[in-house]
C-alpha cells in the first residue's frame, strides 16, 4: 500500500480520540450518496415519463402525415407509393374532424378520425388496444347504424357501452329558411379502446372513411398515414416523401408534439440542476472535513514534514482521503439509486395526475449516458473539493505545527 493512501486509511478509520472526525467524514460521504441517490431517480423520473408518453403517443398516433396538393383522389392508390418508401412499414388513410357526441347520460367534444379498418392497425396500435369490439365494427350493413370507436374515458362519460346509440353532431348540416342547421346523426357504438393517454381516450372517435366523409363535409381522403421502422428517423423520412414528390407535403411527429416534448426537456433540466446543488452541498461536507483534519493533524503534518514528506506528497494525502470520501459515497448511492428505480418500477409505486400528465404511472429508467454522468461527476466533485484543504495542508509550516507541542 502507498504510503500516502496509507496514511489517508488511517485519518479515514481513526478512532477514539480522534472519532468526530471519522463521524464528520461519516456525514459527509452520506451527504455524497444521498446527492447521487436523488440526482439519478430524478433523472429517471423524467427519462422514464418522457419514454412512457413517447411510447403511448406513438402507439396512438401515426410517425408521418402525408398530404398532397390537390387532394387525394385515389387513396389506395397513393397508399400503394408512399408504402413503397424507403423506411415506411405501413400506411392508410384518415379523414379528421370534430363532433359533439351525446347520449342521454352525457355529452363530450371529440376529435372525429375517419379509417380504412383493414389499413389502420398498420400505423397505429387500435387494433390492440381494443377492450371491447373490433375495428371492423366501424363498418355498417345495409340496414345498420354506422359504428363508432370510443375511448374508455369517454364510454364513462357517456354511460354508454358496446352496441348503444349515441348521437354526433357536426357543423355540416342542412339548409332551411333560417340558415344552416346543424344534423344530428346517430352512430352505434362499436368497440372500446384504451390507448393509455387521456387524451385519446376521452376526447376521440373512430368511424369509417365514408361516415366520415358526410360527417365531415368532404368527398375524398384528406391525409395518408405513415409508420416507418425508425422514429428517431422520421423527419429525414418526411424530408425525403417530400423531395421525392412535388405534390407531397409531410409532417413528422416531432413537429406535431415539439412544444409538449420541449416542455419535459426543460422541466429535466431545471430538476437536475436543483437536485445537481445537493452535490455542492455534499462537496462543502467534505471540503468542511478536510478543513478540521487539517487543523487536528497539523502536528502530525509538521512530524512528517521534519521527517521529510514532501510538501506534494502531504497535499496527495489529504487529496485520497477526500476522494475516498467522494467514491465511496457515489458507489453506494449509485447502487441504492439502481435499485431504488428497480423497486419503484416493478411495483409502480409512483402514480401521478393523469389529467396533467396523461399517464397515471411512471417507469423510473436509469440510461447508461445519465448514471455514467452522475457518477463521473459526482466523483469529479469531490475531488475538486480536495484541492483547497490539500493545498493548506501542503503549505502548512512545520515550526509553527510544532511550537506549542
Amino acid at each position: 500500500m502507498r504510503f500516502e493512501l496509507f496514511i489517508a486509511l488511517r485519518y479515514l478509520l481513526a478512532r477514539r480520540k480522534q472519532a468526530f472526525i471519522s463521524v464528520i467524514s461519516l456525514i459527509s460521504t452520506v451527504g455524497v450518496g444521498v446527492g447521487v441517490i436523488a440526482l439519478i431517480v430524478a433523472l429517471a423520473l423524467m427519462t422514464g415519463l418522457q419514454g412512457e408518453l413517447r411510447d403511448r403517443i406513438l402507439g396512438s398516433t401515426a410517425h408521418v402525415y402525408v398530404w398532397k396538393t390537390g387532394g387525394i383522389t385515389d387513396y389506395q392508390a397513393e397508399v400503394q407509393q408512399l408504402r413503397k418508401a424507403a423506411h415506411v412499414v405501413g400506411a392508410a388513410p384518415a379523414i379528421m374532424g370534430k363532433a359533439l357526441v351525446s347520449s342521454p347520460q352525457g355529452k363530450n367534444f371529440i376529435t372525429l378520425k375517419g379509417i380504412d379498418p383493414t389499413l389502420e392497425p398498420n400505423v397505429t396500435d387500435l387494433g390492440k388496444t381494443m377492450q371491447q369490439g373490433s375495428v371492423d365494427a366501424v363498418l355498417s350493413g345495409e340496414d345498420e347504424l354506422p359504428g363508432i370507436l370510443i375511448g374508455k374515458q369517454l364510454a364513462q362519460t357517456l354511460g354508454v357501452k358496446v352496441g348503444d346509440v349515441v348521437n354526433l353532431l357536426t357543423d355540416q348540416g342542412t339548409l332551411s329558411p333560417g340558415g344552416m342547421l346543424p344534423r344530428n346523426r346517430k352512430a352505434r357504438v362499436g368497440g372500446i379502446f384504451s390507448m393509455g393517454l387521456l387524451e385519446f381516450d376521452s376526447e376521440w372517435g373512430f368511424v369509417s372513411l365514408d361516415f366520415a366523409e358526410r360527417l365531415v363535409g368532404v368527398d375524398q381522403v384528406e391525409l395518408i398515414q405513415l409508420r416507418v421502422d425508425d422514429v428517431d428517423a422520421a423527419p429525414a423520412i418526411a424530408q425525403n416523401i417530400e423531395a421525392s414528390n412535388s405534390s407531397y407535403r409531410a409532417q413528422d411527429w416531432t413537429d406535431l408534439n415539439a412544444s409538449f416534448f420541449s416542455a419535459l426537456s426543460l422541466e429535466k433540466l431545471g430538476m437536475s440542476i436543483a437536485i445537481g446543488l445537493i452535490m455542492m452541498v455534499a462537496a462543502l461536507q467534505i471540503v468542511a472535513s478536510l478543513i478540521l483534519l487539517v487543523m487536528e493533524k497539523s502536528r502530525d503534518i509538521g512530524i512528517l514534514k521534519t521527517m521529510g514528506t514532501s510538501p506534494r506528497r502531504i497535499s496527495v494525502i489529504f487529496m485520497m482521503q477526500g476522494t475516498i470520501i467522494g467514491v465511496v459515497g457515489t458507489v453506494i448511492g449509485a447502487i441504492a439509486a439502481v435499485a431504488l428505480c428497480w423497486v419503484l418500477t416493478e411495483y409502480k409505486l409512483v402514480h401521478i395526475p393523469e389529467d396533467v400528465y396523461q399517464v397515471s404511472y411512471v417507469p423510473f429508467i436509469v440510461t447508461p449516458a445519465d448514471f455514467l454522468l452522475v457518477v463521473v461527476s459526482a466523483i469529479v466533485i469531490c475531488f475538486l473539493a480536495t484541492i483547497y484543504p490539500s493545498r493548506q495542508a501542503a503549505h502548512l509550516d512545520p515550526v509553527q505545527a510544532l511550537r506549542f507541542e
